[in-house]
C-alpha cells in the first residue's frame, strides 16, 4: 500500500493546483485519508437532495451534513454544517438549508454538493494537524481538539515524520495528558489509535512537501479507537528556497581552521588608534596569538611593527582566516581576492548588509564565498575568541580565562554581556563567538564543532532565530549525548504573525515549536540571559546524577519550603525518606529539628552539624542529589560552612562518590565570597536566592534524561 498511495496523492494534488486551488475538498480530503489510512468516518458525495437521501438511507442512524464546496474554506461560519440529521425529511430541508446558507455566505462560490457523513458517537476530540514551519519545516501537533482547541492552546509540536513511540510521547506531553487516560469514571481513550492518527498525518506531510497544513479537527478519540470527524488539507503556494548543506566533514574542516587557525590576515589593519583595524591587530598581537599574524592595508608598510600587504594574496604561505575590519561597501572585492588566495574563512565584522536593508549588498557576498568555498562569520559582528589559541579576533575588550565553557550570541550587545558576565565570575571559556546576521555559519555549524571540541564541555547560545532548524536539531542530537547545550531563544512573546489556514496554522506560533522542538533535541532552553550564563557557568561543574531522589538540608526552616517549592516547580523529585534513613539523620540533629525531606538542623548549630548530615546524604545511595541551605550564623560562619562543605564533597569524590551538590546561602555580605569559594571546589552556591541553585540542579536532570542517563523524556 505505500508504494500505491503516493501515485495517487500526487495525481490528486496536481489537478488542485491545475485548477489553481490551494484548498481541498472534503472528498478530496477522503482520498488521501483513505490513501494514508488515517481513520475517517463512512460518507458520500450528494449533488441533489435525492442523492443525499439515498447515501443516508445506505449509512443508517444519525448524519452530519456539510457543504462541499473549494471556494469555502470555514464551512461552520458559512452556516455550512449540520449535525445529527435522520430521516428522509430531516435530510432534505438540511441539503435546501446547508446550500442556501452557502450562497448568502459566497454567492459566487462553486458548490459541488453536500457531504453526508456517518456522525461519530461522542468521545474526547482531540486535534491532529501538520503546519510547515518557517524554521523547522514539517511539523505535526497534537492537542484537545473542538470548538476550543485555539481557547485551550494545549498543543504539542514534533518534527515530521515521527514514528510510533515518538506519536505516542505526544500524548502525554500536553497539560492534559491526564484526561486520555480517564478521569472521573471515564474510560480512557486508545492511545494507539490516536497515536497512529498522527504518525500516518507526519508521513503525508513528510511525502509531499506542497501540503502546507493539515487539520484533523476534531478526532473522536474513544476507548475503541480514533476517527477523524474533518480533515482539512491545505496546499503551499510557493517553494522553500533550498538553503546550501555542508557535509559534517566539511563543516569540521573549516571550522578547525577558524578556531585553530596557524596564520591570520587581517583586512583592514590600521596603525590609527580608534580605528576597528587597530583594536583587532592589537588584540591578535596584545593576546599573545602564537601563529602568524599578517596585516593588509595598501595604504601602510608596516602595522605594530609587522610587515603589512597592499593585498591578501600578497601574504606568503597559506592563511586561515581573513579577518576583514573595512567598510561594508569593499568587502566584496577584498572577497574576490580572499578567494584567489584559497582562504577558507572570512571574518566579517563590518556592518552595513541585510540589518540595514541592504540585502542585495549581502546576497553579493555569500554568492562571491560559495564561489570560492569561502565560509563566512558575521557579518555585523564583534568578532571572535578562540582562547586555548589566546586568538582574539575581536575590537572588543580581550579575554583570556581558559575553561570549558562556549558561548555564541546573534547580538554584539549580548556578546559583550557574556563577556562581562565571565570576567565577573571568573568562568572559564573556550571561546566566545558573535553571530550576527548569519550569512552563512550559524548555530550549527558551531554546534557540530563545539560537540567534538575536547576543551568545550558545555554550550550555550543566544539566538533570535534559526536558519535551518532541522540542521539545529540533527547538530543537537549529535552533541547531547555528550555535552549539554543551553539556548536563549528571543522573541518568546512573538507569535506567527502570517494568516493560517487551518487550527494547527493557527496555534504553530514560533515560539511553541521551538520550545517543544528544542525539548526534543534534549537542548535545555533559558528563560533569561542570566540564566543562560548561570547554566554555562554550573553544569559543568555538576557532576550528573544517577537518580531522582533529592534531598534538602537545611538550617532554617523558612529557606526549607521554599527550596521544596522549587525543587517542583524544576520537575525535580523530593525523596521519600525511609525510616533508617530518618532514624540516622536525627542522630544528628536537635530534638526541635525536624527530619524527613527537607532535614531542617535548626540555625543554631555547629560546623559538626552541617558535616554529618552532608556526609550522611553523600553516603547514602538511596540519595542522588543534595540541595543544601545555609543560615549565617556565629556559630557556624559563611566560610567554615564553605570550606567544610567542599572538603566533604572532594573527599567523596576521591573515593568514586559524585553526586551534585548546590547550595543556597543566606546571611550577610560575607556569603558571597562563600559561594564563590564553593563554586570553585565543585559545589554550586548561590547568595540571596533559594530559587537559581535548584534551576540549575533542574537543568542538569534534564540534560541528564536527554543524554539518556536517566529515565524519563527529556
Amino acid at each position: 500500500m505505500a508504494e500505491d498511495r503516493k501515485p495517487r496523492v500526487r495525481a490528486l494534488l496536481d489537478s488542485v493546483r491545475a485548477e489553481g486551488r490551494t484548498a481541498l475538498t472534503a472528498p478530496e480530503g477522503k482520498v488521501i485519508a483513505d490513501a494514508y489510512g488515517i481513520a475517517v468516518p463512512g460518507e458520500e458525495l450528494a449533488t441533489d437532495v435525492d442523492e443525499a437521501v439515498a447515501c443516508a438511507a445506505r449509512f443508517g442512524g444519525p448524519m452530519v451534513m456539510k457543504i462541499v464546496s473549494p471556494d469555502i474554506l470555514h464551512k461552520t461560519d458559512a452556516g455550512g454544517v449540520i449535525v445529527g440529521v435522520e430521516g428522509a425529511a430531516d435530510v432534505r430541508a438540511a441539503f435546501c438549508r446547508i446550500v442556501e446558507n452557502a450562497r448568502a455566505y459566497a454567492p459566487d462560490a462553486r458548490i459541488e454538493g453536500v457531504q453526508v457523513q456517518e456522525l461519530l458517537p461522542k468521545g474526547q476530540e482531540v486535534i491532529v494537524g501538520a503546519v510547515t514551519d518557517p524554521t523547522f519545516g514539517k511539523v505535526v501537533a497534537f492537542g484537545l481538539g473542538g470548538v476550543l482547541v485555539e481557547v485551550l492552546k494545549d498543543v504539542t509540536f514534533r518534527l515530521a515524520p515521527v514514528d510510533a513511540d515518538e506519536a505516542l510521547s505526544m500524548l502525554d506531553s500536553i497539560r492534559s495528558a491526564e484526561i486520555l487516560r480517564g478521569v472521573r469514571g471515564q474510560e480512557g481513550v486508545d492511545r494507539w489509535a490516536v497515536a497512529e492518527q498522527i504518525r500516518r498525518v507526519s508521513h503525508l506531510v513528510a511525502d509531499f512537501p506542497e501540503i502546507a497544513e493539515v487539520d484533523l479537527n476534531p478526532v473522536i478519540a474513544t476507548a475503541d479507537g480514533a476517527v477523524a470527524a474533518d480533515i482539512r488539507v491545505i496546499l503551499s503556494t510557493e517553494t522553500p528556497k533550498e538553503r546550501r548543506r555542508y557535509s559534517r566533514e566539511e563543516i569540521l574542516a573549516s571550522m578547525r581552521r577558524l578556531m585553530q587557525p596557524r596564520s591570520v590576515a587581517v583586512i583592514g589593519a590600521s596603525n590609527e588608534a580608534g580605528k576597528i583595524g587597530n583594536s583587532v591587530m592589537r588584540n591578535l598581537v596584545d593576546g599573545g596569538f602564537a601563529g602568524e599574524i599578517h596585516p593588509v592595508n595598501p595604504r601602510a608598510d608596516d602595522i605594530l611593527g609587522r610587515k603589512a600587504y597592499k593585498s591578501v594574496t600578497d601574504v606568503p604561505g597559506e592563511v586561515d582566516v581573513a579577518v576583514f575590519a573595512i567598510p561594508a561597501r569593499f568587502v566584496a572585492s577584498a572577497l574576490e581576492e580572499v578567494g584567489r588566495k584559497r582562504i577558507p574563512n572570512a571574518v566579517l565584522i563590518p556592518s552595513g548588509f541585510a540589518e540595514t536593508g541592504e540585502h542585495e549588498l549581502q546576497e553579493e557576498i555569500v554568492a562571491i564565498a560559495e564561489q570560492h568555498g569561502i565560509r563566512l562569520l558575521g557579518p555585523n559582528i564583534y568578532g571572535y575568541y578562540s582562547t586555548w589559541q589566546d586568538l582574539c579576533a575581536t575590537f572588543c575588550t580581550p579575554y583570556d580565562v581558559k575553561g570549558g565553557v562556549a558561548l555564541t550570541s546573534q547580538s554584539g550587545g549580548i556578546g559583550m554581556a557574556i563577556l562581562g558576565f565571565a570576567r565577573t565570575t571568573k568562568t572559564g571559556v573556550s571561546a566566545i563567538v558573535g553571530l550576527g546576521n548569519k550569512s552563512d555559519l550559524d548555530e550549527d555549524d558551531l554546534l557540530t564543532w563545539f560537540g567534538e571540541d575536547p576543551h568545550t564541555e558545555c554550550i550555550a547560545m543566544h539566538l533570535e532565530d534559526l536558519k535551518d532548524g532541522r540542521a539545529f536539531v540533527e547538530a543537537a542530537r549529535a552533541t547531547v549525548p555528550r555535552k549539554p547545550v543551553v539556548v536563549l531563544k528571543a522573541g518568546r512573546t512573538a507569535a506567527g504573525a502570517k494568516a493560517a489556514g487551518s487550527h494547527t496554522g493557527a496555534l504553530a506560533g514560533d515560539d511553541a515549536v521551538y520550545d517543544d522542538i528544542l525539548r526534543q533535541a534534549g537542548v535545555i532552553r533559558a528563560p533569561g540571559l542570566n540564566d543562560m550564563l548561570e547554566y554555562a557557568r554550573a553544569l559543568p561543574v555538576l557532576p550528573a546524577p544517577k537518580g531522582d531522589n533529592v534531598v534538602i538540608i537545611t538550617g532554617a526552616g523558612g529557606s526549607g519550603v521554599l527550596l521544596s517549592d522549587a525543587v517542583t516547580d524544576n520537575g525535580l523529585s523530593l525523596m521519600e525518606i525511609p525510616a533508617d534513613l530518618d532514624a540516622a539523620f536525627r542522630e544528628f540533629i536537635p530534638p526541635f529539628g525536624a527530619a524527613g525531606n527537607p532535614v531542617d538542623i535548626t540555625g543554631g548549630e555547629p560546623p559538626s552539624t552541617y558535616e554529618a548530615t552532608i556526609r550522611l546524604g553523600l553516603e547514602d545511595p538511596r540519595i542522588h542529589a543534595l540541595v543544601l541551605g545555609y543560615w549565617h550564623t556565629i556559630v557556624t560562619p559563611p566560610m567554615v560552612f564553605a570550606e567544610l562543605t567542599a572538603r566533604v564533597v572532594a573527599e567523596f569524590r576521591e573515593r568514586g562518590i559524585e553526586k551534585p551538590v548546590v547550595a543556597s546561602l543566606a546571611g550577610d555580605v560575607e556569603v558571597e565570597e562563600a559561594c564563590q569559594y564553593l563554586f570553585e571546589h565543585g559545589v554550586v552556591a548561590y547568595p540571596y536566592t533559594t530559587e537559581r541553585p535548584v534551576a540549575v540542579l533542574g537543568a542538569k536532570y534534564r540534560w541528564a534524561r536527554a543524554a539518556g542517563l536517566l529515565g524519563g523524556g527529556s
